[in-house]
């Protein structure tokens, strides 16, 4: 008789974890501290678990990860939104830390069929100074945003200020984002090969090594998928509907946008491109550019080719 594969769900709150194992359903919580990870290593022994699923939760789960992974476990980071609808699409409408675990649980064992790769907690500091990078933005944008309806004096120079803090801020992140590039021989070498393309500049070097440690390993399909550029269809018997792209990884695509702008004037390639696509909506030029330059430095990755040579 074969041997049943058991696979674990967790999901990850402050505080604690619970967990839930499927198809066996047995469940159980421990606390989110390293008394409770050691205590659950041994209850996912006990139960002889095969893969564990870990929801994104803000950070609350990269502990889990590392701790269970340097124990030897097969830990998987899920999508929660894929998640979500499956757990939709079987009727399950309840949520709550066990219906959750017992559902993540159910969809590695359902779901899941090719191999994950690991976490790669390497690239913390990067993603970690990105991410305030990209906050500071929005609350410097919403400083400008606040200044154009303001006509207080004593309100302006305070949003004023305030928008100065974060330039300031901002500057200081960036200087350290090159810096941890600069310390790091392979990031260094491939910002330097991505930024032979033109139209690519540090951030979205950065982003793309950051965000994106798939580059070069997957197909272009693949690689335009995982970050939301491949158009889905929307048909059905003679209608033949608007392909859309939706779902993926949108701090890269967004970052990928900024460049597109730059790309389609500086890139000979992406602007011949761009003028074959003249006539189309703005918005769709602009997404084939960027599956197109993905597609390309994608592939000069998994070449090992800078982009004159690419593109020769």
């Amino acid at each position: 008789m074969a041997h049943r594969v058991v696979d674990a769900g967790v999901d990850v709150s402050k505080p604690w974890l619970d967990v839930a194992l499927w198809p066996t359903r047995e469940t159980t919580r421990v606390s989110r501290d390293a008394a409770g990870l050691s205590e659950l290593a041994s209850w996912l022994t006990l139960h002889e678990v095969g893969r564990i699923g870990v929801e994104a939760s803000g950070g609350y789960e990269r502990e889990v990860i590392d701790t269970l992974q340097a124990l030897g476990f097969d830990v998987l980071l899920l999508n929660p939104l894929r998640v979500r609808r499956f757990a939709q699409a079987k009727g399950r409408l309840a949520k709550n830390d066990r219906a959750d675990a017992r559902t993540i649980a159910q969809f590695v064992s359902v779901m899941v069929d090719t191999p994950q790769p690991a976490r790669r907690r390497e690239l913390d500091p990067l993603v970690e100074h990105l991410t305030l990078r990209r906050q500071l933005l929005d609350w410097s944008t919403d400083c400008t945003n606040q200044l154009e309806h303001l006509k207080n004096d004593g309100l302006r120079a305070t949003i004023e200020r305030q928008k100065a803090r974060f330039e300031d801020v901002l500057a200081t992140i960036e200087a350290k984002l090159a810096k941890l590039i600069a310390e790091h021989d392979d990031w260094s070498a491939l910002s330097r090969r991505l930024r032979t393309v033109p139209g690519v500049g540090p951030v979205l070097a950065q982003t793309l090594i950051a965000l994106l440690p798939e580059l070069g390993t997957l197909s272009g399909r693949a690689i335009t998928s995982l970050v939301g550029l491949a158009p889905f269809d929307h048909d059905s018997g003679k209608y033949a509907g608007e392909r859309h792209i939706k779902g993926g990884r949108s701090e890269v695509r967004n970052v990928l946008y900024m460049a597109m702008l730059s790309a389609k004037q500086h890139n000979p390639l992406i602007a011949a491109f761009a003028t074959r696509l003249a006539g189309k909506k703005f918005k769709v030029i602009m997404v084939a550019c960027m599956h197109k330059l993905l597609v390309m430095l994608n592939a000069m990755v998994r070449d090992g080719a800078d982009w004159r040579t690419n593109a020769a």
